[in-house]
C-alpha cells in the first residue's frame, strides 16, 4: 500500500498551497507533476509545495519538483517549499537545490515571499 497524499488549497485565485503527505517517489511523483502543470495552465502564478509531512523523497520527486520551477520562473509565477524535517532537506542540500530554490521552515513564510514578491 502507497501512503501518499495531496490537498490542494486555493489562497486566492492565483496563488495555491499543494500539502503532500507520505512518500514521493517514482509512482506517485507524476501526481505531483501533473498537478503542479495543472495549477500553472489555470492561471494559478504562486504555488506552496508543503512537504512538512512527507516522509521520503527520491530522485523522481526532486525531478517534478525542478521542472515546475523552471515553469514557474518569474515573471511567469513562483515557487516555494516548505520542508520541515533533516531527511527531507538533505537531498535538496546535497543536490545543491537548497541554494536555489525559495525553501521555507513554515507555510506562513512561504506564503509571505509571496507577499513581497
Amino acid at each position: 500500500m502507497i501512503d501518499f497524499g495531496l490537498v490542494d488549497e486555493a489562497v486566492d485565485p492565483s496563488t495555491h498551497v499543494v500539502s503532500l503527505r507520505g512518500e514521493i517517489d517514482a509512482n506517485t511523483a507524476p501526481r505531483l507533476g501533473s498537478g503542479l502543470i495543472a495549477l500553472f495552465d489555470e492561471g494559478v502564478r504562486g504555488v506552496v509545495v508543503d512537504l512538512s509531512e512527507v516522509t521520503m523523497v527520491d530522485s523522481a520527486a526532486i525531478g517534478v519538483i525542478v521542472n515546475a520551477w523552471r515553469r514557474f520562473q518569474p515573471p511567469r509565477g513562483r515557487i516555494a517549499l516548505v520542508i520541515s524535517t533533516e531527511r527531507i532537506w538533505r537531498p535538496f542540500q546535497i543536490s545543491g537545490l537548497s541554494d536555489r530554490l525559495a525553501i521555507f521552515r513554515s507555510r506562513e513564510e512561504a506564503l509571505g515571499c509571496f507577499a513581497t514578491a
